[in-house]
């Protein structure tokens, strides 16, 4: 179902859940105390997680400046580190952003139901734009970009409106942007985190989940 590039899979490997039957709500006060517990451990840290500048390596090895193109996860985790809360979104999207920050490896979520196809994770063409979520238009040319038949739908710094989750949404697809250095028993446990916060706080049924390419892919350089 996600296929990624030979070049690009050189450099990223990726996590992919699918979920089905999901309940999306706007706000679940269940969330509450976690986010904020998340909140006040990630402003007492001192150092750098290892997989945030894993990450930041990840983009400058697709010619991506992290400090100018912030992946998703490092600009969460900036976001409260300044004193601002963290985005509520709804149930699915809070309980992935709680992964993405914890993790701190980026994060994509998107509504099946708005895919079509076959999906691969390639750079993104000079002429290629999505309009983001609650953003201007987002320019794809060298970018890692996640597409379908219809073209690009995401990416691990912003994603588009087209496959944005919904309350109206009962099947998503989540994906794991994480560099080809973190080990894959890390991947592993976000995925098994992540699977088992959204059936907590969303429902449904994991159908899916896989790596790709998977540990015993060969890469050639």
């Amino acid at each position: 179902m996600v296929e990624i590039s030979p070049e690009l899979a050189r450099i990223v490997r990726l996590g992919v859940l699918v979920c089905a039957d999901v309940r999306v709500l706007v706000a679940d006060a269940g969330l509450d105390h976690a986010l904020a517990a998340l909140v006040d451990r990630m402003r007492a840290m001192k150092e750098t997680p290892q997989a945030a500048s894993l990450v930041r390596t990840m983009y400058r090895r697709v010619g991506i400046d992290p400090t100018k193109t912030r992946p998703s996860s490092e600009a969460l985790l900036r976001r409260v580190r300044r004193g601002e809360s963290l985005p509520r979104i709804n149930t699915l999207v809070d309980a992935c952003n709680w992964c993405s920050m914890e993790f701190q490896l980026p994060y994509g979520l998107y509504d099946l139901a708005q895919i079509d196809g076959r999906i691969e994770l390639r750079r993104g063409r000079s002429d290629e734009i999505y309009q983001g979520i609650r953003k201007d238009v987002v320019h794809l040319d060298g970018r890692m970009a996640l597409c379908d038949e219809r073209g690009p739908f995401g990416n691990p710094t912003s994603d588009s409106a087209r496959t944005m989750i919904t309350p109206a949404t009962t099947a998503a697809l989540v994906i794991i942007y994480a560099p080809r250095e973190l080990a894959a028993e890390r991947l592993h446990v976000a995925l098994e985190v992540t699977s088992s916060r959204i059936r907590q706080y969303a429902g449904g049924h994991e159908r899916g989940r896989w790596i790709v390419p998977n540990e015993s892919t060969v890469i050639d350089d």
